[in-house]
């Protein structure tokens, strides 16, 4: 009889064991801070509502994503400032990519002072004999005929193809691109008055009017001054997703922006 009995407490406290174990775990939801730049983007929530340290709406994604999302490099961006450069073409983009939480610098031929349309005085971080590697290249409109002219700054541009992984244009920025090559056999799009002589100066390109962004993959163009920052938001979103350029749209309060309000060229689509 005793034996039966220890024989039974075996099973029970055996299946009591078996009981214990875990069960598969979903991936849990948190609502995160909108990036704003701040302490709180590493913050997670268990309730949606608003961030109590910078008061943007919470945004909705699984733990494990917000994990990579925080664990993620900072992207490298550089802003290449010719003298003459249109102010918002570049003050546009560099508050999306700031709210963004990417390391944006600025780089000039030489480290003497321009002039952004002749109003702001502007010495840049870095020259291009000495700027650092980048992620992504910018270039911007103004007065572009100086630096096409540039042997020095175009090759310096094409010096990036091997280690950067975006070239993002703004406004007549496209001619900058063109004239370094990277619009050959790509479609482009620049400053609505300018669409004729683009394609007229880069006859390789095919290039499109009423086009807030183009993305050919890794070479993104963009029609004139507010569509620098659509094409910035769509270069986040492609790094960080939807949701986190939403996050920086409202950070700064573009409530303008559409996502996908412009071309994504699809792989044999790219022009002849």
């Amino acid at each position: 009889m005793k034996k039966i009995c220890l024989l039974l407490l075996l099973i029970v406290a055996c299946s009591g064991i078996l009981a214990a174990e875990p069960s598969v775990q979903t991936d849990s939801i948190v609502y995160v801070c909108g990036p704003c730049g701040g302490s709180c983007d590493n913050l997670q929530f268990d309730k949606p509502g608003i961030c109590p340290h910078c008061n943007m709406q919470l945004i909705k994604m699984t733990l494990s994503d917000f994990k990579k999302q925080i664990a993620l490099k900072p992207v490298k961006v550089c802003f290449y400032l010719q003298d003459g450069v249109e102010v918002l073409d570049f003050a546009g983009p560099m508050e999306v990519f700031s709210a963004a939480g990417f390391k944006v610098f600025t780089v000039s031929k030489t480290k003497e002072k321009i002039r952004s349309q002749g109003l702001v005085s502007l010495i840049a971080d870095y020259s291009i004999a000495d700027a650092p590697a980048c992620d992504v290249l910018v270039v911007f409109g103004g007065p572009t005929e100086p630096t096409n002219n540039d042997p020095a700054v175009i090759a310096w541009i094409q010096s990036h193809k091997t280690n950067t992984q975006y070239y993002l244009s703004v406004c007549t920025g496209a001619f900058i691109l063109g004239k370094a090559g990277l619009l050959d056999n790509l479609t482009a799009t620049t400053y609505h008055k300018q669409i004729d002589n683009l394609q007229k100066a880069y006859p390789k390109t095919r290039v499109l009017a009423n086009t807030r962004f183009v993305d050919n993959g890794n070479v993104i163009t963009t029609a004139g001054i507010s569509a620098g920052m659509d094409g910035a938001l769509h270069l986040v979103e492609k790094l960080r997703g939807r949701p986190y350029a939403k996050g920086v749209a409202e950070a700064i309060e573009y409530d303008k922006w559409v996502p996908d309000n412009g071309l994504i060229v699809k792989a044999g689509d790219k022009a002849p």
